[in-house]
């Protein structure tokens, strides 16, 4: 009973220091508090908020690690003159060839490297055979010393063989996966939204509870059988997703279009509606399904 007692303890501790957080986030990045703006002293906030001051505190901790303040011993908090980093775009209508390029200008921390028994959906996802193993791994890529994704990656054993532990801590997986032979020919996506458990907001550096994105992705062969299942969160604060959307069709037939590659100014003519690719993004409930395809 007082373990229960001090879990629920917990758990209301960690939402007022959450709301806190949000409020006094809300306030930086909407202007309402301008840079070198000097908050008040923790003793105030409790007052004034009527929370305690480890609430105060682990709130600022969290706005510290956004760069959002600056705490100063003797001096006091201010808030920044850079409000925000701008975040990295991953561009969906050329997500694979973004994924390199994004490797190569971030770097990653592995976490979790083994061979493991895939959960059944994972499998089914991959087309493997029964019995078939995946090479699993854990990783969170960084942004300037700022960690940005959660990244848990399972790959068929046949393909995860060909590259070592120092391999993936190292380079690109995409990168890997094509050194060894495969050639990464299309990938079906789902992004969604979720919140921040225990263990990801450590590795993310968020509070528990926080909301993040949500993407799984599957990477197809060129024979349409599965070489990667990725299981990714990423921090909203940190990370965006882009798509040029052209408006096509005539009449009750117009729709909008992914547009990839070049701007409309230097694209050709578009394809009669017959032969138009289908639309990439399929809205279906509150979850859309992305379907990016690598260009020769």
């Amino acid at each position: 009973m007082a373990r229960w007692r001090s879990s629920v303890l917990d758990a209301i501790e960690t939402s007022k220091t959450h709301r806190l957080y949000l409020l006094l986030k809300e306030r930086i990045t909407s202007g309402a508090l301008q840079p070198g703006h000097r908050l008040p002293s923790e003793p105030d906030l409790a007052a004034s908020h009527g929370l305690s001051r480890v609430t105060i505190r682990r709130a600022l901790d969290g706005l510290a690690r956004e760069g959002l303040i600056t705490r100063q011993a003797g001096s006091g908090t201010f808030v920044n003159g850079q409000i925000a980093k701008a975040p990295v775009v991953a561009d969906l209508s050329n997500m694979l060839s973004h994924l390199v390029a994004m490797g190569r200008a971030t770097r990653v921390k592995l976490l979790s490297f083994q061979y493991v028994t895939p959960p059944s959906v994972i499998a089914e996802a991959l087309k493997l055979a029964e019995g078939e193993r995946t090479q699993a791994s854990i990783r969170v890529r960084y942004l300037d010393d700022r960690p940005l994704s959660y990244l848990v990656t399972h790959v068929p054993e046949r393909i995860g063989v060909t590259y070592s532990e120092d391999d993936l801590a190292s380079r690109p997986l995409l990168e890997l996966l094509e050194r060894s032979g495969v050639v990464a020919e299309k990938a079906d996506q789902t992004i969604s939204a979720t919140l921040a458990g225990p263990v990801t907001a450590e590795a993310l550096g968020v509070e528990i509870g926080s909301a993040l994105i949500s993407l799984t992705r599957v990477v197809l062969g060129e024979d349409g059988r599965g070489i990667e299942h990725l299981a990714a969160l990423y921090r909203p604060d940190m990370h965006a997703f882009h798509m040029e959307m052209l408006r096509t069709g005539d009449g009750a037939n117009r729709h909008w279009r992914p547009l990839v590659g070049e701007p409309v100014a230097h694209k050709a003519p578009l394809p009669s509606p017959a032969k138009r690719p289908k639309p990439a993004s399929v809205q279906t409930g509150r979850r859309t399904t992305t379907q990016a395809r690598r260009r020769p």
